[in-house]
């Protein structure tokens, strides 16, 4: 029966790209101005159902809680499309006349979308609104656990495209979604590129598919605690970091570091915050039910409130908690608790100085979220600019809670679901991914300059003008006998050969041997074969022609 449903989905892939396909060519000629009243109808469209839809991913996925996954539905269906308003992605997107460039966006085709169980709904209407607003098709590939709600999602999208002028076809979500049949999406030969959002093996698929992707990495997000900051600010946001759809965002916060002197007050504030911290006894078996014994994330836990993960682990929590929080003796798979968890639970180190604050938030990052984000809390701006400059993170968040500044809605940073970790995490990009993403830039280049004028050669190749420039052929070139035997002695002492300055030469070659033959020496010889050499090229050696110099360069 498995098998026979991977074949359904396998085929129901290769049907629905072929149609995205077909409806591409049509949109491919569309206009900026046609795109963006496409977009925005689909953009008020999902802000009308973001809340039911919010709903419907809760009921289905059992993760999180509707209240924030409705605001992370406006995100995307509302803050969005207000920062990709005015965006060029169509036609002609700059001119720069100083540099006589042209720069043309050109859509990639087909976006092959790999959604997530965690931000189903969210996920989608990002996806499909910047695919659409760079000119392209996309076909949905929801998880098994979060159909539903992601299919339905895609409709209400579909159906106001299609009403503001897309052609039908455009947006696409695959009913029976398997694991082959993502697979089969992805390699698809008509697929351009391809967005995943996922854990680390459908990432890695998409990676080695052979075709453009972005992936991105885990997050085991740090927050460093200054002794410059303003606890009373800092620590109710991160708890409403941490809090926020009960942990699912991975740039939600994973880690208190602090110094030591702070940890009583952190401690009251946390607890005044409802924030219930947990005992040593209760930490092992916290780490013990959320991490698994091959070292993954439990996917019972994933997304749920802290009373429920409470009595997971075998302990109650007042009602009102708003997260668990655990004290931390370091780094490492001896600390399950130090790893990303996808949980409103939050671990805390207090540490002496803060270069061993800093020190750890890289081991926090190192051990699983390297290139994702960090954050800081401080006052203190140099030491805020180095913790950005020693965390190997892209987004280094400053006084703010960590998924609302990672994905742009209390920073400056590009609106995005999709948050790319570098090179560093063996990602594509380190940008949030936008539309600009998924278009390629055409160059129309006009002339700017002649050959000759793009650079200087180096002074010993005598280089002054190139024949071409002037007409002439390689075979008229002059070529300066003195030019080409000092290039010849240069070699000779390069390989350890003495040569005689001319002085020396001349009475050496004047002396005769006991022989009486003439002693050649290295510069005479030198000199003979040059001139052999240039007779054979016809230039004799006289070696100047009028009006031109030699090229030691060429020939």
């Amino acid at each position: 029966m498995l098998a026979d449903k991977d074949l359904v989905s396998i085929q129901e892939v290769r049907t629905k790209v072929e149609k995205a396909f077909a409806a591409w060519q049509k949109y491919r000629t569309y206009s900026q101005e046609q795109v963006d009243a496409i977009v925005e109808r689909m953009a008020a469209a999902a802000r009308a159902h973001a809340k039911r839809l919010a709903d419907l991913a809760v009921e289905e996925t059992g993760y999180g809680n509707a209240k924030d996954k409705y605001i992370k539905n406006l995100l995307t269906s509302d803050w969005l499309p207000r920062r990709m308003r005015g965006m060029k992605t169509i036609g002609i997107l700059r001119e720069l006349p100083d540099e006589k460039l042209v720069e043309i966006g050109v859509p990639m085709g087909v976006v092959a979308a790999i959604l997530p169980t965690t931000n189903p709904t969210s996920t989608a209407i990002y996806k499909s609104l910047i695919a659409l607003k760079s000119g392209n098709a996309i076909v949905l590939s929801p998880h098994p656990r979060a159909h539903r709600c992601t299919c339905e999602t895609a409709a209400v999208l579909y159906r106001s495209a299609v009403e503001a002028g897309a052609p039908e076809d455009i947006i696409q979500c695959v009913d029976t979604a398997t694991l082959e049949g993502t697979n089969a999406l992805m390699r698809h030969e008509r697929t351009a590129v391809i967005l995943s959002t996922g854990g680390s093996a459908i990432v890695k698929a998409a990676y080695s598919s052979g075709k453009p992707a972005y992936g991105v990495g885990p997050g085991n997000v740090p927050v460093l605690v200054d002794t410059s900051a303003d606890l009373d600010d800092a620590i109710p946001k991160i708890v409403a970091g941490k809090s926020f759809d009960y942990g699912t965002v991975c740039s939600s916060e994973q880690a208190i570091v602090a110094h030591i002197s702070l940890r009583d007050k952190i401690l009251a504030l946390l607890k005044a915050q409802k924030a219930y911290i947990a005992s040593d006894a209760q930490k092992d078996a916290l780490g013990k039910l959320l991490i698994t014994s091959n070292w993954t994330v439990n996917p019972n836990c994933v997304g749920q409130a802290p009373t429920k993960i409470a009595k997971m682990a075998g302990f109650e929590v007042p009602a009102d908690t708003s997260i668990i929080c655990c004290e931390v003796g370091g780094v490492g798979k001896q600390h399950p608790l130090s790893a990303e968890k996808l949980s409103p639970v939050l671990s805390l180190y207090f540490l002496p100085d803060f270069n061993a604050c800093v020190e750890t938030c890289y081991a926090l990052l190192k051990f699983g979220g390297l290139g994702h984000t960090a954050a800081i809390y401080s006052n203190n701006d140099a030491r805020t600019r180095e913790y950005a400059m020693r965390m190997p993170a892209y987004r280094v968040l400053v006084n703010t809670p960590a998924p609302q500044g990672s994905t742009g809605i209390t920073t400056n940073v590009f609106p995005s679901m999709t948050l790319g970790c570098g090179a560093a995490a063996g990602n594509s990009t380190s940008d949030n991914v936008g539309p600009l993403h998924l278009i390629n830039i055409k160059r129309l280049a006009y002339v700017a300059r002649k050959p000759e004028e793009a650079f200087e050669m180096p002074l010993d190749y005598n280089v002054a003008t190139y024949p071409a420039a002037n007409g002439a052929s390689a075979g008229d070139l002059a070529l300066d006998r003195n030019v080409v035997v000092a290039a010849v002695e240069r070699y000779l002492v390069s390989r350890g050969i003495a040569v005689a300055p001319p002085s020396a030469t001349k009475v050496a070659e004047e002396h005769s041997c006991s022989c009486g033959s003439p002693q050649p020496t290295a510069a005479s010889v030198s000199a003979s074969v040059v001139d052999r050499f240039l007779a054979r090229r016809g230039a004799g050696s006289s070696l100047e022609k009028a009006g031109e110099k030699a090229s030691g360069g060429y020939g």
